[in-house]
This record gives C-alpha cells, structure tokens and sequence, in this order.
C-alpha cells in the first residue's frame, strides 16, 4: 500500500507532465474561470475518453484500485444493480456471477461506448445481464426503490452536486438494499497530502474533470446516508464505504 500511494502521488499527484501548468484560466479582465466550481465535466470526458483507460490503468494496477473494486462487489453486490457514474465500464467484469442484472448510465455517450466495447468482448451470456444507458446520476428516471444495489465508484469527485446525487441513489435503492461506494478525496491524518491536492485542484479539474481535494466525508454525512463500513486507504485519500439508504 505505501509503495503504491508514493507511486499514485508521484504519477497522479505530480507535475501533470504535458499537460498545462496553470491553476486558473483567465476568461476575462474582472473574472478567473474555476474548472473546481464552474464546470463542464462532461466535455472533459468526452474529450479523454478514448485515452482514459490507457492513462490511468497502470496506476490502478499499483494502487490496487482494481482489487478495492473487485472487493466491493465481490462481497457486497447482489440482485437487480445500478452504477452510476460507470465510465469506460472499469467495474466490468468485477460483479459477481450471481446478479441479475446490471444497468450501466453514465453521462459521457463517448465514455460509455469505451463500456460497450468492454461488453462486446464478454460471452453472449454474461454481457445478457447488462443494460448501458445516458444518464444523469442527480435525476434519475426510474421509479423508487428499483435496486438491490446501487454502485459508484470514483464520481463523488466528479459530480457536479455529490449531495444532490448521493439522495437520489437512495431514492432509487430498495429500503433493505446497500449503496456501495469507491471514492478519493481530502485526507483528514496527512495535512501535507491535502494542502498539495488543494494547491493544484484547479489544474487537475482542468485535465481530468475530477475535483480529488473534496471532502468526502462531509459528503456522505450531508446526503442523510446510513453508513455501514468505512474504510480509508493510501494515507487516507481513497473511501471504501457500503451503505444503505438513511429513513
């Protein structure tokens, strides 16, 4: 874990090779445009989709991301399942032979035809049990207490209101279902670790659409959530947490 968080800070948290160096962008003389609070996340995704799952895989591999997702849903994902947030599809593959049926939203078309293509490689029988969809994660077209599971993994940081999105995922979850949720952001025991996120928020925003200084915690306590298990990893920036929907 330690080799692999000085790897993550080193590659991700680092000087952001060939990419731009300014924090802020001026769009006029009297206002400084903010990639933090005034966002076009989905742009960013559009634009990176094609060479996301290329840039970030091996830091994965290090970080042993992929296992913290293999985990969360090994033990705890069962029945009729929405992800949100989902991406190129990294949780692919990762789902338990035993569910049901997994339904796949994202809001980046482009990001989900990088799923899709994921899906295509699967047997008949296995991709059968997925449904990819354009969403909004914060307003969700089905009914009430349609899921046994709800999954996010990695978009806390990225959606424009968490709070908003975190409610709307227990309306959507079953009263006994479980809400499951892979997340980095402010690490409340290493001060130096989030005073670096903080510093370059703005530039990392700007070239992943992923605000990774919020604090997720505040998060999660705001949205009325029940937490079951929360676990913290790589000095305290990534959140393993499983709920369920609060009264």
């Amino acid at each position: 874990v330690y080799v692999g968080a000085v790897y993550l800070g080193l590659q991700l948290y680092g000087d952001d090779r060939n990419r731009a160096d300014q924090n802020k962008e001026a769009v006029s003389e009297n206002r400084v445009k903010s990639y933090v609070f005034d966002p076009r996340r989905t742009d960013t995704f559009q634009k990176i989709a094609y060479a996301y799952d290329d840039q970030i895989e091996k830091d994965e591999l290090v970080m042993g991301i992929n296992l913290l997702r293999r985990a969360l849903l090994y033990f705890h994902a069962k029945g009729e399942i929405l992800e949100v947030g989902a991406g190129t599809g990294r949780n692919l593959g990762y789902y338990p032979s035993s569910v049901e049926k997994v339904v796949v939203t994202d809001s980046s078309d482009k990001m989900l035809e990088r799923a899709k293509e994921k899906l295509s490689d699967m047997s008949k029988k296995e991709r059968g049990k997925y449904v990819v969809m354009e969403a909004d994660a914060a307003n969700l077209s089905f009914p009430d207490n349609s899921f046994d599971t709800v999954v996010d993994t990695f978009g806390l940081c990225s959606f424009d209101d968490p709070v908003a999105v975190l409610r709307e995922l227990q309306r959507v979850c079953k009263p006994d279902g479980k809400i499951l949720l892979l997340e980095h952001g402010r690490s409340k025991t290493y001060e130096g670790l989030t005073g670096y996120l903080d510093k370059h928020a703005e530039r990392h925003a700007k070239n992943w659409g992923c605000c990774w200084n919020r604090d997720i915690d505040k998060i999660v306590e705001s949205s009325g959530i029940k937490l079951e298990k929360l676990n913290n990893w790589h000095f305290g920036t990534t959140y393993y947490i499983v709920c369920k929907p609060g009264n």
